[in-house]
């Protein structure tokens, strides 16, 4: 299949790059460019972190150097791949989405820890405030930013015209949301929703339900092997 990668890099090119191995033709086009925020840490150490994307792993930089030796709670396999290379740990996967990080943590720690959450400036309430509610005493770093593109990439909507599309693979809601409104902008909104929408998870599948756009495929679990599974189903 011919295939838009709307997330934003570095991931949309690991993504393309597993796409590629599998037979299908990935077109790469971020519409979010993430940026590092340059956001101190704070002076003490925490008892433990929590990351909830890669994005944040990746964003922490030269500050992960403050961070050894202390438990890192990953939301999943990659953001806990890439906490172990920044040299961070011991590091605890989730292996799913925010409900299944607070359970891990729950588990794992007791009330009254510090915790800071490396998160980005769009961030939802989970899970800041259930940990909160179970008596944690955590703090929000924002270290990066995804800025969204200003309009529809123009390789994109060169696809969208000329048929030259079969489905987009949306690991956010808020790239799935920003992919959805360039197009519409473009006057393409059409195309774009009658291409096979593959979503992480079905908190990212909202965003395109709320523009009237059906997901065709939405994995059990929010894990990128489960969602690249679902491209060999035939539905």
């Amino acid at each position: 299949m011919r295939i838009w990668v709307p997330r934003p890099e570095p991931g949309a090119g690991r993504t393309g790059g597993r796409l590629r191995v599998l037979g299908h033709e990935p077109l790469v086009a971020p519409v979010l460019e993430v940026r590092p925020t340059g956001a101190a840490l704070p002076a003490e150490p925490p008892d433990a972190v929590l990351l909830t994307s890669a994005n944040a792993a990746e964003a922490l930089g030269a500050g992960a150097a403050g961070l050894r030796g202390r438990p890192v709670f990953a939301v999943g396999a990659r953001t806990a791949a890439l906490a172990r290379a920044a040299g961070l740990g011991p590091v605890a996967d989730a292996r799913g989405d925010a409900a299944d990080l607070v359970r891990l943590v729950r588990a794992r720690l007791a009330p009254g820890q510090r915790l800071l959450h490396v998160a980005g400036a769009e961030r939802k309430a989970e899970p800041a405030s259930a940990l909160r509610a179970a008596g944690f005493a955590l703090t929000v770093v924002i270290a990066y930013a995804a800025e969204p593109v200003a309009a529809l990439p123009g390789a994109v909507a060169d696809a969208l015209r000329a048929g030259g599309l079969d489905a987009a693979l949306h690991y956010s809601r808020r790239s799935a949301t920003i992919a959805t409104e360039r197009a519409v902008a473009a006057g393409l909104g059409g195309a774009f929703g009658a291409l096979k929408h593959y979503c992480l998870s079905a908190d990212v599948a909202v965003a395109l339900e709320a523009a009237g756009i059906t997901a065709h495929f939405v994995p059990a679990r929010p894990q990128e092997d489960d969602l690249l599974a679902g491209l060999a189903k035939a539905f």
